[in-house]
């Protein structure tokens, strides 16, 4: 996190060492998050094109970056190109009067393809969810597609349809991710699939592939 703050990355929350246990400490950024039910503030476009900037912001800073294989909490994803944040979500970013100044929670960063962290962003921002989806913004498909060219745009050089189809890959490998650490005995992931999370994403991917004809 050093070398991204010292990239000019303000968003990156400032390192503080290291507690007893050799974990890294940050900085506390004051502001506000979003929780569920998502406030209303969490979907404003100027918010949304503030992600898309941001997330562009950290791929160009590690785009030189060395990626190096270890050290990750997962496995890297092929063909890797940037580091990503790998889940820029209304609950990892800290707004002030609903503008970005943090994105936090930086445990599962890892060497992958930008549409890792572009796929994930669609779906939890736009929101790539369908009617029945609890948690996601209430929008017909006309309103998910222009708030997804919106993203795309305030990254840049990315088509919608390729986001949408990083977004189905992202849910997929989230129901393989969650359903193998839970075996492994994680309490949290255990929980998720408890919870009926697992189900969920599964639902959404196939709702994505059905209205955004994605193959697969």
């Amino acid at each position: 996190m050093t070398t991204l703050r010292d990239a000019g990355l303000e968003f990156v929350p400032r390192p503080q060492g290291l507690d007893d246990l050799g974990r890294e400490v940050v900085e506390f950024v004051e502001g506000d998050v979003g929780t569920y039910p998502m406030p209303e503030w969490v979907w404003s476009d100027e918010l949304l094109v503030e992600v898309g900037r941001t997330i562009r912001r950290l791929h160009d800073a590690t785009r030189p970056l060395p990626k190096v294989p270890a050290g990750w909490r997962r496995t890297p994803v092929s063909p890797v190109d940037v580091i990503c944040h790998g889940d820029v979500a209304p609950y990892n970013v800290v707004c002030r009067e609903g503008r970005l100044v943090a994105v936090i929670d930086w445990d599962f960063a890892v060497p992958a393809p930008a549409g890792w962290d572009l796929g994930y962003a669609a779906y939890r921002w736009v929101s790539l969810t369908g009617p029945d989806h609890p948690d996601g913004r209430t929008a017909d498909v006309d309103e998910q597609q222009r708030r997804l060219r919106l993203l795309c745009d305030a990254y840049g050089g990315v088509e919608p349809a390729d986001v949408v189809a990083w977004a189905v890959t992202r849910l997929d490998d989230l129901v393989d991710y969650s359903l193998s650490q839970a075996a492994l005995g994680d309490a949290n992931f255990a929980g998720t699939v408890e919870a009926g999370h697992v189900d969920l994403y599964r639902r959404d991917a196939q709702w994505i592939r059905r209205t955004y004809e994605v193959a697969g």
